[in-house]
């Protein structure tokens, strides 16, 4: 396959329909990339045999982790509070292997044109009820767009849950950041990453006219979006009811890694990620064309600006 424009990815490449017939993808995979380049997600079902038995243990082993978060008693409380577990990874083994499923590995790699690899996971027994957001503000590359979420329903999700939901079609709205919005960024201090932005999607949602739509996912689907998808989560109507799930976020290789809520791109000066790989635990500190990005010297040396600048050959 030649593909003129690399630094896209695939799915979201204007070339993609061009492409796409020498990607040799399956009916299923087809159907996966369709909506993620016209909707900006897909919904699957998770490929593991195993995964009734991954999220029993996953419960009882996270559950105890939370105040009011009581497996046998269905009436406790469990709205409010921090209701989440960052990189449980690094504990148990069976979020670990969620994360690192091969065959979504191979997937994303092949709708992506990267390899791909998990760097966070996230565990929730109830529904965020966060704002809706995207993705790229908090995880963002050079090129743009490399990155993804994929959100596994470890239960049968109800409205009175606080399930998921999204506004199709806006991965392709204009992927904002500091510089968009009329703020300096770098070296900022925030309680919510998001919080700046959120002025410019709510405006964004009104001037295209597009309606949220809910994800009632059933325990096993999981839905795939892509960095730019605005999406949130509902409220939580019923305060007694769980809402499972598990979120992957995957980086792609050969990309400079940064937070765009913390950086201004048109100054050089990037809040730089060096994710680990939840796989093998590979560090992928920045890298472009097989370059490393050029690291500033304690006291002197290459700036954040100079070393972009070299490192895209300017």
């Amino acid at each position: 396959m030649t593909n003129p424009l690399p630094g896209i990815p695939l799915i979201e490449s204007p070339l993609f329909p061009s492409l796409q017939a020498s990607l040799n993808l399956t009916a299923g995979e087809a159907r996966i990339a369709q909506s993620l380049a016209t909707n900006g997600f897909a919904v699957i079902d998770f490929p593991d045999a195993e995964l009734d038995s991954r999220i029993a243990r996953i419960k009882a082993n996270l559950a105890p982790r939370f105040v009011g978060v009581d497996l046998n008693d269905p009436a406790s409380v469990k709205a409010g509070g921090d209701r989440r577990i960052q990189d449980a990874w690094t504990f148990d083994e069976d979020v670990k292997a969620i994360a690192c499923n091969q065959v979504v590995l191979d997937l994303l790699g092949k709708l992506y044109g990267r390899d791909a690899f998990p760097f966070q996971t996230l565990n929730f027994p109830v529904g965020t009820q966060q704002e809706a957001h995207t993705d790229l503000v908090h995880f963002s590359s050079l090129p743009e767009r490399f990155m993804c979420g994929v959100w596994l329903a470890m239960e049968d999700i109800d409205a009175d849950a606080g399930p998921l939901h999204y506004w199709p079609g806006s991965h392709r709205w204009p992927a904002l950041n500091n510089l968009l919005i009329g703020r300096q960024g770098y070296g900022s201090k925030l309680d919510s990453a998001q919080d700046p932005f959120a002025v410019a999607w709510r405006a964004l949602v009104a001037a295209h006219q597009v309606e949220p739509q809910t994800f009632l996912a059933r325990k096993g689907q999981a839905l795939i979006w892509t960095a730019n998808l605005l999406h949130g989560g509902g409220w939580q109507s019923d305060p007694h009811r769980t809402r499972w799930s598990q979120v992957t976020h995957y980086y792609f290789t050969d990309c400079i890694y940064y937070t765009p809520a913390f950086s201004d791109e048109a100054f050089g000066r990037l809040d730089v990620r060096n994710p680990v790989s939840i796989v093998d635990g590979t560090v992928h500190a920045g890298r472009h064309l097989g370059q490393d990005l050029p690291r500033r010297k304690k006291g002197g040396g290459l700036g954040p600006r100079r070393a972009l600048a070299r490192l895209l050959g300017r």
